[in-house]
């Protein structure tokens, strides 16, 4: 029986929701071993002069607990 953990984990990029996922993904990977999976719960936006700045996103990582 495998044994999962979910944490929390905020990012973001001035490119996309896809490249701050990403991120998030590669940052957690430093401290956390068997990523299984990710779950984009909420995507946001900065706006500065009518153009989006940047992409925000808050993901929940799950992983195998050894």
């Amino acid at each position: 029986m495998a044994v999962l953990k979910v944490i929390e984990v905020l990012a973001n990029s001035d490119k996309s929701w896809e490249d701050a996922t990403k991120k998030a993904v590669t940052h957690a990977a430093k401290s956390v071993k068997n990523i299984r999976s990710v779950y984009v719960q909420d995507q946001s936006a900065s706006v500065t002069n009518n153009e989006v700045t940047e992409f925000r996103v808050n993901v929940k990582i799950t992983f195998e607990v050894e």
